[in-house]
């Protein structure tokens, strides 16, 4: 495909960043941008040099591919209408509401031959991407993920919102079933859970605690592994990868009986990347680095804690 025909479903603040990557991208053409509120899509449009629409079914049959940027509710129906109509999807997380939707997309988009790629951003963290040869083994597992309250996201709790970047990333690297999850959480500023922690016991031992927040005074994206062998450090925010492993020989008279690692990696744009990974996948028919079943298992995870959060307040 000599030039792919996209556009972006959702012109709010991510779906505008989507657009710019979009009409940048090298053999790509962003034929428009849809929002339902004019004012919206008509300024993301004379900005990117390309048309607003309305409607997405607008769209249907003429674009090849789309990012669907809307809230959670509205990602499954526009997502199923351009698969069914022949068109690859890169779907903001979380992939839909239900984990029944999910697997819906799944079918319809492998039925088509067409690309399902689900927009967890943090897989394309040049930190993560660095050691991700280095993460196998992985006995156990921290993740923190705080952020400042903004209303933009609120439509989703905590889990939803910003632990589920976090779910994604751990079953990536450890590769099994959940066996159980104990979680706590409860609302803050809004009338859905806004900070929550989960203890995630994985087939084969390894165990995760995940904790997200959405109220708090600072932004930090953290997570630590620990290996038989090695302890990895990785700053997602300032893309700092720390490795310290056991030395090989006995160290020397003040040596210390470890090494230390220390990588810094360029901010870049991880959006970009995925935009880009997702035009190759296209180009190239390969499969999405982050799929419609990955997706698919980080949602259903994410909805299972949200179950326990939500009966625990009752």
């Amino acid at each position: 495909m000599n030039n792919i025909r996209a556009a972006v479903i959702g012109a709010g603040y991510l779906g505008r960043f989507h657009a710019q990557k979009y009409a940048a991208a090298p053999g790509c053409t962003l034929v428009g941008v849809v929002d339902p509120r004019h004012e919206v899509r008509e300024a993301v449009a004379a900005e990117m040099g390309t048309r607003g629409f309305a409607d997405h079914r607008e769209l249907l049959g003429k674009v090849d591919a789309v990012s669907v940027v809307t809230t959670t509710p509205a990602h499954y129906a526009i997502a199923r209408d351009f698969l069914e109509a022949g068109a690859h999807v890169l779907v903001e997380k979380p992939i839909t509401e239900t984990v029944e939707q999910a697997q819906s997309l799944i079918e319809i988009a492998a039925a088509a031959g067409r690309i399902l790629q689900v927009g967890h951003l943090e897989r394309f963290n040049p930190a993560i991407v660095a050691a991700e040869a280095r993460l196998r083994g992985a006995r156990f597992i921290e993740c923190q993920r705080l952020a400042p309250f903004k209303e933009r996201g609120t439509d989703v709790n905590v889990v939803l919102d910003l632990m589920i970047h976090d779910i994604d990333i751990v079953q990536s690297i450890v590769g099994r079933p959940v066996e159980s999850i104990e979680a706590i959480g409860t609302p803050v500023f809004s009338g859905a859970v806004d900070i929550a922690n989960a203890r995630l016991r994985f087939e084969g031992g390894c165990v995760a605690n995940v904790t997200a927040s959405r109220v708090s005074l600072k932004t930090e994206r953290k997570m630590r592994v620990f290996r038989d062998d090695a302890y990895l450090s990785i700053d997602l925010q300032q893309r700092i990868l720390t490795v310290i492993g056991k030395r090989s020989a006995v160290p020397a008279l003040g040596e210390l009986p470890v090494t230390i690692e220390e990588s810094s990696y360029d901010q870049g744009d991880a959006l970009r990347a995925e935009i880009h990974a997702f035009l190759d996948c296209i180009r190239e028919g390969k499969p999405p680095l982050v799929s419609g079943e990955d997706g698919l298992r980080a949602l259903d995870i994410a909805i299972r804690i949200t179950g326990m959060l939500t009966k625990g307040q009752s």
